[in-house]
């Protein structure tokens, strides 16, 4: 049905009789072009990220109040901001970072996300639907000037995480280390109430690699944010600040299935929920 006042100029591929209908792009991937996809994944070099990360200890109940079932807190109430700039293949900038708490599955000790915002709708849509990571838009910066470093995570323009500081002195890099964290990986139902399904409790391994690390003598602030409540983590005894240069890569499994409603009270720890003004 036409619209009154609006055009539309839609462009064709040429199709001339007698010669095969143009491929419909939308359509099916072969199965040599799926593999060929997955062979490039395979050999995609080292992406170096420069972040700063913040460990601090933070209130136990406001740790145990943040975990699902069936995640229990570690024995230290610990808390950690990373907040990273990484240039991608091609010349492209991503901005990631992630609030998290310490949390014990099975006897395993590993990080919790509550938030992890990122610049660009790629990082966030490949986190989020293949390893349930609790990852938002938002904007996430980086900047040092000579031995001066400060960082930011900003969303709903509240910068509700800043971390700044000194270079104090330049520190031995780890070695190679394996990091753990825990994911819920579920969808909202389509009809608006609850979930449309149980959810997946994930064990995500990161191996990663530093290059070079530097600490940090400085502070962390956490500001009110209503979708970004992290400031009910606070700051009881900042351990350390580092600014390091790291690589990672990630392997995700399924542990085991949570019942949809033990996990749908702390579904805007990943989905931003409007109605969260009329909270108590």
């Amino acid at each position: 049905m036409a619209v009154p006042g609006l055009s539309v100029t839609v462009l064709q591929r040429p199709h001339r009789e007698g010669y095969p209908m143009p491929r419909v792009r939308y359509g099916p991937r072969t199965a040599d072009e799926l593999r060929s996809a997955r062979e490039a994944r395979a050999r995609i070099p080292d992406i170096w990220s420069t972040g700063v990360i913040a460990l601090w200890e933070t209130d136990p109940d406001a740790v145990a109040q943040v975990l699902p079932p069936p995640l229990k807190p570690a024995a230290r109430p610990l808390a950690r901001a990373t907040i990273s700039h990484v240039d991608l293949p091609g010349g492209q900038v991503l901005g990631a970072g992630s609030v998290a708490v310490r949390a014990v599955h099975n006897g395993q000790e590993g990080d919790y996300p509550l938030v992890m915002p990122m610049t660009t709708e790629r990082a966030l849509i490949g986190g989020r639907e293949v390893f349930g990571e609790p990852k938002k838009l938002g904007d996430v910066v980086v900047r040092r000037d000579g031995d001066r470093v400060s960082a930011g995570l900003t969303r709903h323009g509240v910068t509700f995480v800043l971390v700044s500081g000194q270079v104090t002195e330049e520190l031995p890099p780890p070695g190679d280390h394996v990091n753990l964290d825990f994911y819920f990986k579920f969808l909202p139902a389509p009809d608006g109430d609850g979930l449309d399904g149980d959810a997946a409790l994930v064990h995500c391994t990161r191996r990663g690699r530093t290059r070079s690390l530097h600490r940090v003598e400085g502070e962390v602030v956490l500001n009110e944010s209503p979708y970004d409540p992290v400031a009910d983590l606070p700051v009881r005894r900042l351990l350390e600040i580092t600014l390091g240069e790291r690589t990672s890569v990630q392997e995700g499994w399924i542990v085991e299935r949570v019942a949809a409603e033990a996990v749908l009270p702390f579904a805007h720890q990943r989905y931003d929920d409007p109605m969260q003004v009329l909270d108590a």
